[in-house]
């Protein structure tokens, strides 16, 4: 989970991965569009601690998606201003 939650304006997602794999980490609105791409590479084993800023968004519900070579994981974050 990103931490702090609710956020303003910048908040941390933090992940570990067991083995090497292709890492994407997007940030979508509450309507499903993608506002951000925080990571879209390859990544070696380990614990990573991605930072976003959402200054430049409204305040509200985001998700994140969290995508692996083997694992999916979306979660909810609060922006407030």
């Amino acid at each position: 989970q990103n931490y702090p939650n609710p956020f303003n304006p910048v908040t941390h997602i933090q992940y570990s991965m067991p083995v090497r794999s292709h890492v994407k980490l997007e940030v979508y609105d509450i309507m499903g569009r993608k506002v951000a791409t925080l990571i879209n590479e390859v990544r070696e084993a380990g614990s990573y601690r991605v930072e976003f800023d959402g200054r430049d968004l409204a305040s509200g519900l985001y998700i994140y998606r969290l995508k692996t070579d083997s694992f999916t994981q979306m979660k909810k974050m609060m922006l407030m201003k």
